[in-house]
């Protein structure tokens, strides 16, 4: 995902330092014009605009606030914009660190996949101080739909609305792997039954997009099972830390945990059909019945 969005910056004109554990991607990126940096302290010594995008909460602890991290060598006035999707709890631990030290963290995760990354067509939920992001909207426009950038309130509130994200997204997914089976099992086309609720009340993006997955069987990772897993295992936590008892995302919590333990994490998180496919007795892909 950053790579992509790097990648967009690039073409908008903005200067670029990068730097990242994958080296590959840095040298694609200086190829095309960004300026190598060699830690996350040497980011923050030549830039007062940073974005992390990271895995999970403990590799943004350790690149901001870590051994030679982003806060070592932070600027007064930095403003940073983190991408990841990671506990809306350890952002505001961050957001705080980053106060003390005269910078603001947004956090700014975004929705869309590769897709969306490589096309500049992100949705981005941002949480944080509001004069913060109205000076880095510009950034954030080179990396995501400009109708669909939206403060969502302060410190955390992006993190929050990325869990909400998640779920709605897996809710979907796990009806509409249900409504396929369903389809199969009574002997009714489900690539019939697919284009008729795209023209009613049922259409959605998740059908759209990983409902044509699940019925050609393509699962070459967008976004891989196992970072879903992440987002998930974050949900569950702040369900938790909010008293909030949600059975339909316990379930599909549940459903992505086998699809993990079936060895399939390295596959597109809308595999989520292959468990609902097994529960079922049917076969996949869809083709292959």
């Amino acid at each position: 995902m950053g790579k992509p969005m790097a990648k967009n910056l690039l073409k908008r004109g903005y200067p670029l330092v990068v730097h990242s554990r994958s080296r590959g991607p840095v040298d694609e990126l200086v190829a095309a014009g960004a300026m190598l940096a060699t830690s996350p302290a040497d980011v923050a010594r030549q830039a007062r605009r940073i974005i992390t995008m990271l895995p999970d909460s403990p590799d943004v602890e350790d690149v901001l606030d870590g051994r030679d991290g982003v806060f070592s060598a932070v600027q007064p006035g930095t403003i940073l914009i983190d991408s990841s999707s990671i506990s809306p709890a350890v952002t505001q631990q961050l957001a705080e660190t980053a106060r003390r030290k005269g910078a603001t963290l947004l956090d700014a995760p975004v929705s869309g996949g590769e897709i969306g990354a490589v096309a500049g067509t992100l949705s981005i939920m941002v949480g944080g101080d509001e004069a913060a992001f109205a000076e880095v909207r510009p950034i954030l426009e080179a990396m995501g739909n400009p109708e669909r950038i939206i403060r969502v309130g302060d410190s955390g509130a992006g993190q929050i609305c990325k869990v909400c994200n998640q779920m709605v997204i897996g809710g979907t997914l796990a009806a509409v792997s249900e409504a396929f089976a369903l389809a199969r099992k009574a002997d009714v086309d489900p690539a019939k039954v697919r284009e008729a609720l795209l023209g009613g009340f049922a259409a959605s993006r998740v059908l759209e997009v990983h409902g044509e997955r699940i019925l050609n069987g393509n699962y070459k990772p967008g976004f891989r099972a196992e970072l879903y897993a992440k987002d998930y295992r974050v949900a569950g936590e702040t369900l938790e830390a909010h008293g909030l008892r949600t059975p339909v995302t316990s379930e599909v919590h549940a459903l992505v945990n086998v699809l993990i333990s079936s060895g399939r994490g390295s596959d597109d998180y809308s595999a989520l059909a292959t468990v609902i496919f097994d529960m079922a007795g049917l076969s996949h892909p869809l083709s292959s019945s």
